[in-house]
C-alpha cells in the first residue's frame, strides 16, 4: 500500500469538518474527487494509520464506468472552480448508512503532516504565473508577513495573484480549498513547510498543529534554516 496525495488531503477535509456528518458522496463532491476514490483514499488512510474507524466499512464494488460518470479527477494542467455533480444512482448500495464511516487519528495525522508529508510529497515550483495564494500568500495570513515576500500560487486560469507557482498536492486542491476556508488555511500552512523560508515554516509548524490537534504538546522549537 502506497499512501497518494489525495488520501492526505481527505484526512485534513475530515479535520476541517470536525464533527460535522458527512458521506461519501459529500466527500467526493467537495474534494472533486469520484467517489469511489473517496472510498481508496478512506482504506488507504486506515491502513496507513491517519484514520481511525467508527465501525466496519461496507465493502466497495469496482465499477469500470462509475469514474468517467462521475468526472474523476482534473488533468494536472487544469483547474476548474465549478463544482462537481455527484449522480446519486451511481452511489454504491449502503450509501446512506456509510455517514462519518470514519474519523482522523489526530496524534497520527499532526505528527506525519508536520514531519513527514512534505518529504513524501515534495514541493515542485514552476515559473511565474497567476493563481490562487498557497502558503505564507494566502489570505488567511494577511498582514502576517512584511509587505514584499515573494508570493506563491497554485496555477489556476482565474487566479486574483501573479508569483512563483507550486505544484499543489493534488489536482483537486485549488477547487476543493475554495469550498472550505479551514481546508485552504491548512493546505497553505502546509505548502508553508514545503517551500517557505525559516520564519514562514516555524510559524506553519504552530499553526498546522493547533489546527489539526489542538491538545496535543506544542512542537519543539529549533534552529530553522533556509
Amino acid at each position: 500500500m502506497q499512501l497518494k496525495p489525495q488520501d492526505f488531503l481527505v484526512a485534513l477535509k475530515l479535520v476541517a469538518w470536525g464533527e460535522q456528518r458527512w458521506t461519501y458522496a459529500r466527500l467526493a463532491q467537495e474534494l472533486g474527487i469520484s467517489v469511489s476514490e473517496a472510498h481508496a483514499c478512506i482504506k488507504r488512510g486506515l491502513q496507513a494509520g491517519l484514520l481511525l474507524p467508527n465501525r466496519e466499512l461496507p465493502s466497495q464494488p469496482v465499477d469500470a464506468g462509475s469514474n468517467a460518470a462521475l468526472g474523476v479527477q482534473e488533468p494536472v494542467a487544469i483547474y476548474r472552480v465549478t463544482r462537481k455533480r455527484v449522480r446519486r444512482s451511481a452511489l454504491p448500495d449502503g450509501e446512506a448508512a456509510s455517514d462519518n464511516a470514519v474519523r482522523p487519528h489526530l496524534h497520527n495525522l499532526v505528527e506525519f503532516a508536520l514531519h513527514g508529508a512534505k518529504y513524501a510529497f515534495p514541493a515542485e515550483k514552476l515559473p511565474l504565473v497567476v493563481g490562487v495564494p498557497t502558503s505564507h500568500s494566502a489570505p488567511a495570513f494577511a498582514g502576517v508577513f512584511a509587505p514584499g515576500s515573494t508570493d506563491f500560487v497554485w496555477p489556476h486560469p482565474n487566479g486574483s495573484v501573479r508569483g512563483v507557482g507550486v505544484e499543489p498536492l493534488h489536482p483537486s486542491v485549488p477547487f476543493a480549498a475554495m469550498q472550505d476556508a479551514k481546508l485552504y488555511e491548512m493546505l497553505a500552512l502546509f505548502d508553508a513547510l514545503r517551500v517557505g523560508k525559516a520564519r514562514e515554516r516555524g510559524m506553519a509548524l504552530e499553526r498546522l498543529q493547533a489546527l489539526i490537534d489542538p491538545g496535543a504538546p506544542k512542537p519543539a522549537k529549533g534552529p530553522m534554516y533556509g
